[in-house]
């Protein structure tokens, strides 16, 4: 017989806290979507919760404003930089940070050759819908389900 774990890990968990307690209305009393748009920092905050992870909240919120300004896309050199100018943990970043920003489809990550000769393959993080399409499949699916009602 297999052991059912306890609880959930983490790196697998979206905070998400209840619909009450959110800053920013994002219905109507009546149950219509309100136009406004979340910062950067509130749709970190279901993947780093800044109550149960400041740390790396923070660092993830620097770092994908980091890619933003540099127009979705930064490789090897830039992330080193970043990480550096910023005094993080490279530990934290490549081992905490990066793998769930990933996992949850903030980010894409690719390797690409430069040059044929070289061994070296040049890391590159770009922005990604997955998140955002993930999202909506299940919300569309759950508001389908309320239109057969």
């Amino acid at each position: 017989m297999m052991a059912v774990p306890k609880g959930v890990k983490s790196k697998e968990c979206l905070y998400l806290p209840a619909h009450y307690s959110l800053k920013k209305r994002f219905q109507t009393d009546d149950e219509t979507p309100t136009r406004n748009l979340l910062p950067l920092e509130d749709i970190v905050e279901h993947v780093f919760p800044s109550k149960y992870s400041p740390t790396y909240h923070n660092v993830a919120v620097q770092f994908l404003d980091f890619v933003i300004k540099k127009k979705g896309k930064v490789y090897s050199e830039d992330i080193a930089s970043f990480v550096s100018s910023n005094n993080i943990s490279k530990a934290t970043f490549y081992n905490r940070i990066l793998p769930k920003l990933r996992a949850f489809g903030l980010i894409k990550m690719e390797r690409e050759f430069t040059d044929i000769g070289k061994k070296s393959r040049k890391l590159k993080i770009s922005l990604s819908r997955t998140f955002g399409n993930y999202l909506m499949k299940i919300a569309d699916s759950w508001l389908a389900i309320l239109d057969e009602i």
